[in-house]
């Protein structure tokens, strides 16, 4: 994997790819602004679009899944197969974790450590649970 590969969170997807997204701007002045950006998704990035954008009201999911397949023609596009399981990604900071909502957050952030990634996200908790040690693989996108 190239050096300083990006892993999108479902958040920055999300606010990436919607126009009403109340951090859209940031995500799109952070993508479309860092040169030669090598970023990735994996499965849980897209089913985490995907279950999102496809909500009543919003878009239909062959709408989402045409809106996704669009995003990757990007230039620096990755995609990161999960090849271990959840106690090899996630073990490294099992005692940091403290409620279900950080299940996908443990294995995005157990992916990137795995692959040698950063994360790229709006969540501030992912940090808790990166801890010092790993807080090299995590970048928070936030306001100015």
């Amino acid at each position: 994997m190239p050096k300083d590969t990006f892993l999108l969170d479902v958040n920055v997807l999300l606010a990436l790819l919607s126009m009403n997204h109340s951090y859209h701007q940031i995500a799109k002045d952070w993508f479309y602004r860092t040169p030669r950006l090598k970023w990735a998704i994996c499965a849980f990035t897209e089913a985490g679009y995907l279950r999102i954008a496809s909500r009543p009201g919003q878009h239909t999911v062959a709408q989402a899944t045409e809106s996704l397949a669009s995003f990757k023609k990007h230039p620096g596009y990755h995609y990161i197969p999960i090849r271990s399981d959840w106690d090899t990604l996630c073990s490294r900071f099992f005692k940091r974790l403290y409620g279900t909502k950080q299940v996908t957050d443990a294995y995005l952030l157990g992916l990137a450590i795995e692959e040698n990634l950063i994360l790229v996200t709006l969540d501030r908790g992912i940090m808790h649970l990166a801890g010092d040690e790993f807080e090299k693989h995590v970048l928070l996108l936030q306001a100015k």
